[in-house]
């Protein structure tokens, strides 16, 4: 079947503001807009990257922080119908620069804080930098009242590296985004004092899934320039929002300050992702009769993709929940479907599931099973089909909240020419969850100091990346094959740490 031959529908912005013009769209702590206002805005943005030369279909890159104009962008690159490749601002301009090099963006939208490594990542590029305070200066509005939106095609690319240390980049369609943000609403409700408090990057598809169900909902956004315990618990207690999404460590430090005081009941959805969630702060939560949905998700799903519902949070500690709406999750162990609490490979099937790694055949084969997503994480559901994640992915390493990569680390490590090898694990921390160390063994008469190893991972790694300690050992631990034994690692960790090393 043709592209042409799907049906088509409004483009969603629009429609919201001719169903909703006034009600309010997006605040910030110094601005407020109505939908009607933000779609003008979105149209004369649109109208000045027009004018640069964007044209339905172009990746066009982002590098900005979580403000006003970057949702405007997000909304303005729908209006053209434009394929948005949202950068991570963590990001070494190295990193960025195979990121913008990967996705073909010839233009990269910044903003002024990250103006400085914007110059950076295109030195060399065929890849112009707009300022995005000028695209709602001078522009004529965009005339969109012809264009449609159709669900299959593409919207976003959000780039996740793979376990070979090389970025991949998401394609997300309108559809994906369309189906997420209703499997959402059918799980969650909507009530009309609803408020999405976003203090999560819009570069990550957490954020970005946030706008998409502002427009789709009509409900409006507080979107915080980043996370600030204090001022999200003022915020919070004073009943501002009725909604958050965050992550473990976010959650930590936001009940660390707020003593006696419990969260208002207007505050109906915390929305707890980013990997496992320690158990004493579950019980912490469940004391307090906080109102939790532990979730999990990830860039190919378009955001989450299983969600428990707080009414099990005490009966089903420590579950993930069961799928969205549109979904469906299966076990497979040694090729078959897994009994009721077997461990297997988490596979998923549904409409929010993502359209294929771009420019990568090899990749988006290996994903798939059929119509079945294999997302490479080990978990099990129980006799209730309650999904419980035991890794989140084999090797992955969540620091609060972010991806770290360890085959991405080693690949920097060994890029050292005194370097023989390099292995990297995920341990334990108070603040993060968890935190990269390596581990390395050196060409014979070379010498690095750790400070040397780390100054040398920051220049090319975000700094969740850069390992906390480096350790030099004689040999690392492999199999017969020379596979590197990372499992190993870790008890000569805890050797080395108990002996003081």
């Amino acid at each position: 079947m043709s592209s042409d031959a799907y049906p088509s529908m409004p483009q969603w912005l629009r429609q919201r503001a001719l169903l909703t013009p006034d009600r309010l769209a997006m605040e910030t702590a110094h601005e407020e807009l109505s939908f009607k206002q933000l779609y003008a805005r979105a149209r004369q943005a649109a109208g000045g990257l027009r004018d640069a030369g964007v044209c339905c279909g172009d990746h066009v890159a982002s590098l900005q922080g979580n403000t006003l104009d970057c949702a405007v962008t997000v909304y303005a690159l729908m209006l053209l119908g434009a394929v948005m490749v949202p950068l991570n601002t963590r990001l070494s301009p190295m990193e960025l620069a195979g990121q913008i090099n990967e996705s073909s963006s010839r233009i990269l939208i910044s903003d002024r804080d990250n103006a400085a490594t914007a110059d950076q990542a295109v030195t060399g590029a065929d890849c112009a930098i707009i300022d995005v305070a000028a695209l709602t200066q001078t522009a004529a509005l965009f005339d969109d009242h012809e264009a449609e939106i159709r669900l299959t095609d593409p919207c976003t690319v959000i780039f996740t590296s793979g376990t070979t240390g090389r970025p991949k980049g998401v394609v997300l369609t309108y559809g994906n985004h369309w189906w997420n943000a209703n499997g959402s609403l059918i799980n969650l409700g909507l009530q009309q004092s609803d408020m999405w408090l976003c203090c999560v990057p819009l570069f990550h598809v957490s954020g970005l899934s946030i706008l998409m169900k502002s427009i789709i909902y009509g409900m409006p956004v507080y979107l915080m320039k980043k996370f600030d315990p204090e001022q999200v618990n003022q915020l919070l207690m004073n009943g501002k929002a009725t909604h958050i999404s965050v992550v473990a460590s976010m959650l930590r430090r936001m009940m660390a300050i707020t003593g006696p005081n419990s969260y208002p009941s207007s505050l109906r959805c915390i929305l707890l992702g980013g990997g496992p969630v320690p158990t004493a702060l579950l019980q912490s939560c469940l004391d307090q009769q906080m109102p939790i949905y532990q979730t999990y998700g990830m860039s190919e799903t378009a955001s989450q993709a299983v969600t428990l519902p707080p009414e099990y949070m005490r009966k089903k500690s420590g579950s993930a929940g069961k799928p969205l709406f549109p979904l469906q999750i299966r076990i497979e162990a040694d090729g078959r479907t897994a009994m009721p609490n077997e461990p297997g490979d988490i596979l998923i099937k549904g409409l929010t599931v993502f359209s294929h790694y771009l420019r990568n055949k090899e990749a988006t084969a290996a994903a798939f099973e059929g119509d079945w997503f294999r997302s490479g994480d080990i978990g099990y559901l129980d006799e209730d089909g309650f999904l419980f994640v035991l890794d989140r992915r084999k090797d992955l390493i969540i620091s609060g909240g972010e991806n770290v990569y360890p085959a991405e680390v080693e690949s920097v490590l060994n890029g050292c020419e005194e370097i023989e090898r390099a292995g990297v694990i995920g341990i334990p921390d108070q603040e993060w969850g968890r935190v990269p160390v390596a581990f390395v063994s050196l060409n014979e008469g070379a010498y690095l100091s750790e400070a040397e190893l780390i100054t040398t991972c920051k220049t090319q790694l975000a700094a969740y990346k850069v390992p906390k300690r480096i350790f030099v050992l004689d040999e690392l631990p492999e199999n017969a094959s020379h596979k590197l034994l990372r499992r190993n690692l870790y008890a000569i960790y805890e050797k080395m740490t108990h002996e003081h090393y």
